[in-house]
Formats: structure tokens, C-alpha cells, sequence
């Protein structure tokens, strides 16, 4: 699949909103309000993951001509907090691109650009039940220290998980 990433754009918003509604259940997504504040924290970013799955025939006068549809394929919010602590804040990749490297590709990118601002680790929070979520960060070097029972507002319990980017190996 050709995936790019890019950063967040504002004309984003409401994609991005839709795929975390189908990316997590309800007391878990966010609301509009919520992810809009989380990705205008002054110290956060968003980086999109765009596949390009056709390319359309467009009406032309003097040529054939074609455009690509672009298609927003997940994204990863994340901030670096004055502690140079990274925070994970959501990662949403729609169902028809997982187990496909976007997640991956996004998670590397933002900690990439976490490490690039001097944290030395990041954190991040899981459902408990969400088990595909935590094998997920596990292959990734996160390992689950605390637990927040009812983190979450519908009453789940949240895994609080970290990696420590000082150790971490640096990808070529």
C-alpha cells in the first residue's frame, strides 16, 4: 500500500473524528470537543497516515487527465510535555489497514519526533480489555507500569503503559 504521513491539516478534522468513533466504543472515543482540545495543545501534534487506493478519471476539455483520491488511512495524536515526557494521547487506524504497518509507521514517526524534542520516554494509556491494543505497544518496547481503575468514561479500567526512548534502538 503507498502510505504517506504528513501532519494534521485543519480540513482533517472531521475525518479524523469519524475514524476514532470507529476505532474505539462508545466512553472510549472521543468527542469532537475532546480530540479537538487534545490536538491543539500548544505542545502537540498530529500526524496523518494518507493511502492513495485509486486514481479517478476527472473530466477533462483537453486531455485525458487523472487525480488521486486520497484516503486518510489512521493518525496518531501525541505531545511532549514540559517534564520531556512523550504522551501517546490516541492512535486510530481504520480496520481496513491494520496488520498492514500503518499503525507501525505512525507510532515510529511520533516517537521519532518526540525523541527529536528530548524526551527520554513515552506514555501512554490502553483499555485493559483492548488485548490487540497491548500486544500492539508490547511489540513496540512498551511495558505496562500502573493501572487507573475506571480511567475510562464509561468505567474500563486503563493499562498505563511506557517506553524509554534513552534505550531504545534508533531506527535507521
Amino acid at each position: 500500500m503507498p502510505i504517506t504521513l504528513r501532519d494534521f491539516r485543519n480540513p482533517d478534522f472531521e475525518t479524523l473524528w469519524t475514524i476514532d468513533q470507529r476505532c474505539f466504543p462508545p466512553g472510549i472515543s472521543y468527542s469532537r470537543l475532546e480530540l479537538a482540545a487534545y490536538i491543539r495543545r500548544p505542545r502537540a501534534f498530529a500526524i496523518v497516515a494518507e493511502d492513495v487506493p485509486a486514481i479517478i478519471p476527472q473530466p477533462s476539455t483537453f486531455k485525458s487527465a487523472y487525480k488521486k483520491r486520497l484516503q486518510i488511512a489512521g493518525f496518531i495524536v501525541a505531545e511532549a510535555s514540559l517534564r520531556n515526557l512523550g504522551h501517546i494521547i490516541t492512535i486510530d487506524v481504520l480496520p481496513e489497514y491494520r496488520r498492514s504497518g500503518v499503525g507501525s509507521r505512525l507510532l515510529l514517526a511520533a516517537e521519532q519526533r518526540l525523541q527529536a524534542t528530548g524526551c527520554s520516554g513515552i506514555v501512554l494509556e490502553a483499555a485493559v480489555d483492548n488485548q490487540t491494543a497491548l500486544s500492539f505497544y508490547q511489540r513496540h518496547g512498551f511495558s505496562q507500569f500502573n493501572k487507573v481503575e475506571r480511567y475510562y468514561p464509561n468505567g474500563t479500567d486503563a493499562a498505563i503503559l511506557r517506553k524509554d526512548l534513552l534505550s531504545a534502538p534508533q531506527a535507521s
